[in-house]
């Protein structure tokens, strides 16, 4: 049976809410395994004066309802700095080998602890190294210098590393905690765009918004959304 959420153009009557084909279209992306990080997505802020900066991070949960998406990141980093000036972001992805792209703007906030826990006890033990180890975004000197910082870091946590910091020499060592500067950032969709490439460029476009209103910290009251087509 063919996936509705995978036909070359989007239907005659949009759909009610785009963040289920989105979902299609980024499960499909991991299936077919089309790039090395199919869940890669170019991240956009904005700091106080008005810059725009862009990176590219994994995404690492995508929640079709009530529809926000998950990464993971240093909050003392760059990026983590910004959103706390200024929520409003913007993500993209693009898969080439599909001829898909999504477009989502909208609100961010902190994960809550228990699912910045969970997933930071999911991941390996050099990973969870690495959060403790990396102030993100912060000067130093040289690499060197960075591995000698996450060795002492190591060293401090009980972990015997290896001289070059190439591994973890032991996985029987002690659990390794979140680190409370590291973790989840929601980012809740106010507006998404989706784009299936077509012939002569005659792409399909649809474009829906709805409005967020700022339940707790964590989360969004949302209402329905509404969609229009938009010329390629």
């Amino acid at each position: 049976m063919t996936n509705p959420y995978l036909a070359q153009h989007l239907p005659d009557v949009l759909p009610g809410n785009p963040m289920h084909w989105a979902k299609a279209w980024l499960d499909e992306a991991a299936r077919q395994g089309v790039q090395r990080n199919p869940n890669s997505m170019t991240l956009v802020t904005i700091d106080a004066g008005g810059q725009p900066a862009a990176r590219v991070v994994l995404c690492k949960d995508f929640v079709a309802d009530p529809g926000y998406l998950v990464f993971y990141t240093n909050y003392e980093s760059r990026k983590a700095r910004e959103l706390g000036s200024n929520p409003r972001v913007a993500v993209t992805f693009h898969w080439d080998a599909l001829g898909r792209q999504i477009r989502i703007e909208g609100m961010a906030v902190f994960s809550p602890v228990a699912e910045s826990d969970a997933y930071f006890a999911s991941r390996n033990r050099g990973s969870q190294l690495g959060a403790w180890g990396s102030d993100q975004s912060a000067p130093i000197a040289s690499r060197g210098a960075l591995l000698r910082q996450l060795r002492e870091r190591a060293l401090d946590l009980g972990l015997n590393v290896s001289e070059d910091v190439q591994s973890i020499e032991s996985i029987d060592g002690p659990v390794i905690p979140r680190p409370a500067h590291w973790g989840g950032v929601r980012v809740w969709a106010s507006a998404v765009e989706l784009w299936i490439e077509g012939g002569d460029r005659i792409h399909d476009r649809g474009r829906w918004q709805r409005t967020l209103e700022r339940q707790n910290e964590h989360e969004f009251i949302v209402d329905e959304w509404q969609g229009i087509r938009l010329q390629p």
